[in-house]
């Protein structure tokens, strides 16, 4: 938990119909896991994909003049659950920042939450209110793994990446359990302001949910 994992886009954007950014959410063809059929309201890959995949997402993140050069989703499942956690994910990468965005979809409300950050020591963590609901702000390394693919794509050891800051929302008002994670971090091991991921969350969650979410 709190930590983004690194392993570059893992699907390659499609080079048809690319919106104002440049570059297209790919196609997930492959059917969603059981989890997701057995949560309801639970969102796909490709969901969160095309709400963060947005015109202006270079604009929110503070550096309008990029362009995006790659997105992704994924239609996962939460680590350690048996494959019975629905866990989907998003992400758009630019030259400056990358932005992760994934949902999970269990009992783990934002109180718990904050108490596993305060038990881990974490110390720069910030609850607040995001949308009307409760959230915390967290920093943690990303994870980098290496991929030999001339032996094979076989993986190499796991390292640690930079830091990244993650803004964790609660999936409802009553803090009834799971939460979407909207991480940002850099290869240079720069970080934006705090504000830059709650002006992403108030615009890609909404989007996310519909206008009933």
């Amino acid at each position: 938990i709190g930590f983004a994992l690194w392993f570059g886009p893992r699907i390659l954007p499609s080079e048809d119909a690319a919106p104002a950014n440049g570059v297209s959410c790919p196609d997930l063809e492959e059917e969603p896991p059981s989890a997701y059929r057995d949560t309801p309201g639970a969102v796909t890959g490709d969901v969160l994909c095309r709400a963060l995949n947005r015109p202006d997402l270079a604009g929110l993140l503070g550096t309008p003049g990029e362009t995006a050069t790659a997105a992704s989703g994924d239609n996962g499942t939460a680590p350690l659950t048996d494959g019975k956690v629905a866990q989907p994910e998003a992400e758009v990468t630019f030259d400056t920042y990358t932005v992760n965005v994934s949902a999970t979809y269990n009992d783990l409300t934002i109180a718990q939450y904050v108490k596993l950050l305060e038990t881990g020591g974490q110390r720069d963590h910030q609850p607040l209110s995001v949308l009307g609901r409760p959230a915390v702000f967290s920093s943690d390394h990303t994870m980098r793994i290496s991929i030999d693919l001339a032996n094979g794509a076989s993986g190499g050891p796991v390292e640690q990446g930079p830091l990244a800051r993650t803004l964790t929302v609660a999936l409802d008002r009553e803090d009834r359990g799971g939460s979407y994670d909207i991480t940002v971090w850099s290869e240079s091991g720069g970080l934006p302001e705090d504000g830059v991921l709650l002006g992403i969350a108030e615009e890609v969650l909404p989007a996310v949910e519909g206008p009933a979410g």
